[in-house]
């Protein structure tokens, strides 16, 4: 059966087979339809590809939704200016890291100048999670993903109350995390859809690999440990060790968070960014023990209370605006829909579909 990289699945498709974790956890079992949603716990936990049936491999052409507040924002004058400093900046950063790469040569000072510039373009920093969510694939996909951790690692620092040389190596840690995927073969990379098993086994080896290219750098331990750690967790679940919270360098925790929240929340071919709180809700159920809770919860109240008041749809089909935020359940907000208040922490199978 033929594997597909997660980022290359499309609703409706079919799984070949049990998908596990790291951990041998279920995650999905074998024959299921896989629906959006399906789709980001993949990438919550890490999983690179998935075997699908070849007779479910043809698109569905009713997979297009676009919601509006996507709409708006891809819209503005300055999303447009945002996106063509995104496209300078990370031509530019392809330049930085191939010479890491093939000259062992690193400009920490140029590397961090590609961030600055973007972050200099939208002072308010959730602005940039509204960019990030609307941008579109790349041919090549791990420098831009690096580039959106990188941003916003720099922005969680500022919410944990970072001092400036903290943040600075936090956003390099989130640069330079994936680098060791640009030690795996190209044709493994790119590889048009199917991988074989031991392809699977290489690409796993991209924290170890990213370690081995920087380790005799002249920078912070704490960005060598990211790009060695970002796929450690919290309850030992993760790899390529096993390692638990306390064994984690503390800069790798965070990065970890940023590295899946962009995974989850990038916009993909079929349909436009996942609605934050459908994130936030696979994170609630699956992520507290994976991850530090001293960031994971400063992370989700930041990015849920950012849409206090905005215009929702709920799952029925309701619309109202948000009206208070349940601390003890981040997904789940109070919602005012016309003179009726929902409280959806309280409507079991009830949530937030999309922001208007």
């Amino acid at each position: 059966m033929p594997k597909l990289l997660t980022q290359e699945l499309i609703p409706g498709m079919v799984t070949a087979e049990d998908v596990f974790s790291f951990n041998n956890q279920l995650i999905l079992p074998k024959d299921m339809v896989l629906t959006d949603k399906a789709i980001t716990k993949l990438e919550f936990y890490s999983i690179s590809s998935v075997s699908i049936k070849e007779e479910s491999m043809q698109p569905e052409d009713d997979f297009v939704p676009n919601p509006s507040y996507s709409e708006r924002i891809k819209a503005s004058k300055e999303y447009k200016q945002f996106r063509i400093a995104y496209d300078t900046e990370i031509e530019q950063f392809k330049a930085s890291v191939n010479d890491i790469i093939t000259k062992n040569v690193l400009d920490t000072d140029a590397l961090l100048d590609k961030p600055k510039k973007l972050l200099a373009e939208n002072a308010n920093g959730m602005h940039i999670f509204d960019m990030l969510h609307n941008m579109r694939m790349y041919d090549d996909p791990t420098y831009a993903h690096c580039l959106n951790v990188a941003l916003i690692c720099n922005v969680f620092g500022s919410w944990i109350k970072m001092n400036d040389e903290d943040i600075e190596t936090l956003t390099l840690c989130g640069l330079l995390h994936d680098i060791g995927k640009m030690m795996i073969p190209e044709k493994i990379i790119t590889k048009p859809s199917r991988l074989t098993v031991d392809e699977y086994d290489v690409i796993k080896t991209h924290s170890l690999e990213g370690y081995n290219a920087l380790k005799e750098m002249d920078i912070s331990d704490h960005v060598k440990n990211a790009a060695l750690m970002h796929h450690e967790r919290c309850d030992g679940s993760g790899y390529p060790f096993g390692l638990k919270t306390n064994r984690i360098d503390r800069f790798a925790r965070i990065v970890s968070i940023a590295d899946v929240y962009d995974a989850m929340t990038s916009a993909r071919v079929y349909r436009g960014p996942l609605c934050p709180f459908q994130v936030i809700s696979i994170f609630e159920q699956e992520g507290l023990q994976k991850y530090d809770p001293e960031y994971i919860l400063i992370f989700l109240g930041y990015i849920v209370n950012t849409y206090m008041h905005n215009r929702v749809r709920l799952s029925n089909g309701m619309e109202g605006d948000i009206v208070l935020i349940n601390k003890m359940d981040l997904s789940k907000p109070m919602v005012q829909c016309g003179s009726h208040y929902v409280d959806l922490s309280h409507e079991h199978g009830l949530f937030v579909e999309a922001i208007l």
